[in-house]
């Protein structure tokens, strides 16, 4: 039976260390006017924000934490071992220089090759979202009284709402079909993009959850707090892996249907 408020391990009190570091430099770089942008070789962007969050948290994991390993977006990886804190800086840059306050910090920790811990710190909305397994998933809202989370209901396609991220990725992946078979088959779909359509699934308000050309550390964070949920995770073939370059996350109940439709649809 999970507990009825969160028990703050020593890895997750660690973890939400690591976000109010990362929500200190984060944070008061958004909507700067003196915002730096650049672009990466595979045309996407960073800020020196995404570099400085990143650089922090690394710092303070390998003084803290030095037996652990790390796998960062903008760092690459470093160290060794069977523990693994895989961090994305800032999940949704093109939001953040933007100024849309979807954006997050995610935090995950991977324990011989299974992620165990996520965070995701969004505190231009002043919340964070955080699991870890066996301990169920919480939302915590400007530090009040964190509250637990669970997954929808909803037993069939016609009636769940679907959140895709873009249809760019759909078409780019050669997945469009199957984008259109899902948007044919179920009651709403939208597009809310980045961690927020995992957060807002794992609260209950979406019950599907898919996308294409992510990479480890835009999913590690979002596992747990989705599984813990109550959910279902895997890539968009029904494989257990943050690896295979696609995600497909649901309230469980409609996994198998989700997976079949993509895949006739192909």
């Amino acid at each position: 039976m999970l507990p009825e408020t969160p028990e703050f391990t020593s890895d997750l009190k660690f973890a939400l260390e690591l976000a109010d570091i990362a929500d200190q430099i984060s944070l008061p770089r958004f909507r700067s006017a003196d915002l730096r942008i650049d672009t990466k070789p595979d045309r996407t962007f960073v800020t020196d924000a995404d570099i400085a969050v990143e650089q922090a948290v690394r710092d303070r994991i390998e003084a803290t934490r030095p037996g652990d390993a790390f796998l960062g977006e903008e760092s690459g990886t470093g160290g060794g071992g069977e523990r693994r804190w895989i961090l994305d800086p800032i999940d949704g840059t093109s939001n953040f220089l933007r100024g849309v306050p979807n954006w997050a910090t995610l935090i995950a920790l991977e324990v011989d090759g299974e992620v165990v811990l996520g965070v995701v710190s969004a505190p231009a909305f002043g919340i964070r979202w955080y699991a870890e397994t066996g301990l169920g998933a919480w939302r915590e809202d400007h530090g009040q009284t964190p509250s637990r989370l669970q997954v929808s209901g909803v037993r069939e396609l016609a009636d769940a709402s679907l959140s895709f991220q873009s249809i760019e990725q759909w078409r780019e992946a050669d997945h469009l079909n199957s984008l259109l078979a899902l948007e044919r088959c179920v009651w709403r779909d939208r597009a809310y993009g980045d961690m927020w359509s995992y957060m807002l699934l794992a609260e209950g308000q979406v019950d599907i959850v898919a996308e294409f050309d992510v990479k480890p550390y835009d999913l590690a964070a979002l596992v747990p707090i989705v599984r813990e949920a109550g959910g279902t995770f895997t890539d968009v073939t029904g494989e257990l892996t943050i690896y295979g370059g696609s995600s497909l996350a649901t309230n469980g109940l409609l996994h198998e249907a989700t997976v079949e439709t993509i895949r006739e649809a192909r």
